[in-house]
């Protein structure tokens, strides 16, 4: 039996994405990995960007760490996968009426998504036997896993906690109005005596400002929600995520005069209905180099709903448990002591875990750790809710490992 662990953090030092507490919150997880659940330092791999001697915590580094975890794991193994930074949702970019929905992002420090869709396909390689836990301290976690199976989230009731109001909004406006009231809720503190005295940040990155940091790493001002994607596969090619790859593959397929399917053949459509902005982007890239969407065209894609985000999938690995920072729609907090000046900062969900994990000595189910996260945090103000999502035999297993 085997326990190996991935912990990434990430504060964007410089930039307009700056926290404070990721990086406190993933070397207090691996100190308490080491101290209180027995793993060897050499069985786990530190990302973060704030000290360039570890490797930095970027979309290929960590697809590559994650992919090394799956690929080490034997039956019995236990896994362990810790991500505190920023969370995101990118809208439907493809302009298809079915294509309603969104992707779930965790931000590496380099901008390059990873999607929900992404983290999927690694979870879908775990060895049966094997057990992996996966922590998200980031905004939008609760969808991080397409179709789990939901033991506390929405739809778990508590009469302490204050509840969403359940309203929706749909396409480009309705999705930054709700990040808007997203950003909000964030820094909504319950008055009292239990709440900390605290500075808050949120963990959600909303789309203008990935759009305005990537305006400056490419120097370039025609970026805009329309062509995020194609932006993104500009930017970093083959080493760009596996869902932007598919997206673009089934754009290129389009631009040829197929439907965007795996084989290009169809009678079109799917481009005219795509933003005019991916368009005009893409054209000159192909007509100056036709090798441009190699990367993408070796991508396997069944058909153009491949592209959609929000794609689902089948259920969760039966040996996989995500513990998510909030649910889908919510932002997790960044919190820094107001009048500590040495008290260090950090993320909600990964505090309230290092209190529970340190009474209980390690020994707690992940049910237990979830509601009394739940609870710590409503305690202090926090609105977000964490989630538990996992097959019922993982509810009551004990966090991380037996």
């Amino acid at each position: 039996m085997g326990k190996k662990a991935v912990l990434i953090g990430c504060n964007y030092a410089g930039t307009k994405a700056q926290l404070k507490g990721c990086v406190n919150d993933v070397q207090k997880m691996h100190r308490c990995l080491i101290d209180r659940y027995g793993f060897l330092e050499n069985d786990i791999k530190v990302l973060i960007d704030a000290d360039e001697s570890y490797t930095q915590p970027t979309g290929r580094n960590i697809r590559s760490a994650l992919s090394d975890l799956i690929k080490s794991a034997e039956s019995g193994d236990f896994l362990f996968v810790h991500y505190s930074g920023h969370g995101t949702r990118l809208p439907a970019e493809t302009g298809e009426d079915d294509d309603t929905g969104y992707d779930e992002c965790i931000v590496p420090c380099d901008m390059n998504l990873i999607t929900d869709d992404d983290f999927r396909e690694l979870v879908d390689k775990v060895p049966q036997g094997c057990r992996i836990t996966i922590v998200s301290d980031s905004c939008h976690s609760g969808g991080l896993i397409d179709d789990v199976k939901e033991q506390i989230g929405e739809s778990f009731k508590d009469e302490s906690e204050v509840q969403g109001d359940g309203n929706s909004a749909s396409g480009i406006r309705g999705f930054l109005q709700k990040t808007g009231d997203a950003i909000e809720s964030a820094f909504k503190r319950d008055d009292g005596d239990d709440a900390d005295d605290v500075s808050v940040n949120n963990r959600s990155l909303p789309l203008d400002i990935i759009v305005d940091i990537l305006k400056q790493k490419t120097g370039k001002e025609d970026i805009d929600v329309g062509n995020v994607r194609p932006t993104l596969f500009d930017l970093f090619g083959e080493d760009s995520t596996p869902k932007v790859k598919k997206f673009m593959k089934v754009l290129f397929n389009s631009l040829q005069g197929g439907d965007g399917g795996a084989d290009g053949g169809g009678g079109g459509g799917f481009l005219g209905k795509v933003s005019e902005l991916a368009q005009s982007f893409l054209k000159p890239k192909l007509e100056n180099n036709a090798d441009y969407g190699k990367p993408a065209m070796e991508a396997e894609v069944e058909g153009k709903q491949d592209a959609y985000a929000g794609t689902k999938k089948k259920k969760l690995p039966e040996n996989g448990i995500l513990i998510s920072g909030c649910q889908t729609d919510q932002t997790s907090a960044d919190a820094t002591p107001s009048k500590n000046d040495k008290a260090e900062s950090y993320g909600a969900l990964s505090h309230a875990i290092q209190r529970i994990v340190e009474e209980s000595e390690g020994k707690i189910t992940n049910r237990e750790v979830v509601l009394k996260a739940r609870e710590l945090m409503h305690k202090h103000g926090f609105k977000q809710r964490p989630g538990l999502y996992c097959e019922d035999k993982h509810v009551d297993a004990f966090f991380i490992c037996d």
